[in-house]
């Protein structure tokens, strides 16, 4: 997965910067804010982001509908992931929505 470099300055709100057909396509960090596909052409399975919260975890969404819990990903002009992220880690807890391009920390969120 090619990234272009115009993806890694700090301006820009939640968007996609890539697709790749397998998750070791997917370089070990992506830009601020970035989020990658992962799929064919005609559907997406995996939806891959850094976590917002800055400390280095990955999140891996799954998008495949006949899946649960599955995620949809919805990009008219800015982009809206739904139904909430909510990652528990052995140090931490990551709850927000991503809405028009911008995150919503959930008030139950350790952040």
């Amino acid at each position: 997965m090619k990234i272009s470099w115009w993806q890694w300055l700090p301006i820009w709100r939640w968007r996609v910067v890539g697709a790749a057909e397998s998750a070791d396509e997917v370089p070990d960090r992506l830009p601020r804010n970035g989020v990658a596909l992962i799929g064919d052409v005609n559907r997406t399975k995996w939806i891959v982001f850094d976590c917002p919260c800055r400390t280095g975890h990955r999140i891996m969404l799954n998008a495949d509908p006949s899946r649960r819990p599955y995620w949809t990903l919805i990009q008219v002009v800015r982009l809206t992931i739904s139904p909430s992220v909510d990652f528990k880690g052995s140090q931490r807890r990551c709850h927000y929505f991503i809405r028009n391009g911008r995150i919503a920390w959930a008030k139950d969120s350790d952040r």
